[in-house]
């Protein structure tokens, strides 16, 4: 009688996967901080719910406690931390999130000399979408604009590295310029958003003003606000 066969082994599949995740960046004292996190939250109850969060600890100078009882005090507020950035690993617990480091920028050194191509091709500079953004949908385009002919649902929410030009609805969330391109606008041809940022500046559904609401708007940076206004 025959062994019984071995049982191959499977192999573990691994995806790499991009997400969007805010970086709160803390500043001294803390309890100010929190408070300026509470105004943002009574808002707009559930904003950071469900969405990635990493901490950049550069700012401030915090013992091991110190950062154990603001992870504690975020935790409180329902706000998940991914990971924690500007920090030595020495103060860091293994119950705590991960030290990550890089952010978006990343350089893969080739193993071995490329040969000369012919001629490179041209990144494309700007995404033109022809059909609507739904609800639950993600866009990121870094390198440059993005233009959606159609509407962004709520709950949907577009990323570019510079201008966001939407010529339908605007319900979901917007955030353009988010490679440093302070000068990025948004454009929408009626105005309901969740959420606007460029630059990581942003104002939120309730911060924009009610007389604005369903018709053509833009908004862009004025030094460190955002102003909305008419588009006419």
């Amino acid at each position: 009688m025959e062994a019984a066969a071995k049982v191959q082994r499977q192999m573990v599949r691994l995806r790499g996967r991009s997400y969007v995740a805010f970086v709160f960046v803390p500043t001294v004292p803390i309890q100010d901080w929190l408070q300026e996190i509470d105004a943002t939250i009574a808002r707009s109850p559930g904003f950071f719910a469900g969405r990635p969060v990493v901490i950049d600890l550069s700012s401030v100078d915090l013992s091991q406690s110190g950062i154990s009882h603001l992870l504690a005090s975020l935790q409180d507020r329902n706000i998940r931390v991914l990971g924690i950035e500007g920090v030595e690993e020495a103060r860091l617990t293994p119950a705590m999130p991960p030290l990550l480091s890089g952010g978006r920028s990343c350089v893969v050194e080739p193993s071995a000399p490329k040969k000369p191509e012919a001629k490179a091709e041209a990144k494309p500079t700007s995404l033109l979408l022809e059909s609507p953004v739904r609800s639950g949908q993600t866009v990121i385009f870094p390198d440059g604009d993005v233009t959606i002919l159609g509407s962004v649902g709520s709950g949907a929410e577009v990323v570019a590295g510079g201008s966001i030009h939407i010529y339908g609805a605007l319900r979901g969330r917007a955030m353009a310029g988010v490679n440093g391109h302070t000068s990025a606008r948004i454009y929408c041809q009626k105005i309901e958003a969740e959420l606007l940022a460029i630059d990581g500046f942003y104002q939120t559904a309730d911060d924009i003003d009610e007389a604005l609401r369903g018709k053509p708007a833009q908004a862009w940076l004025q030094g460190n606000t955002m102003r909305i206004t008419a588009l006419n």
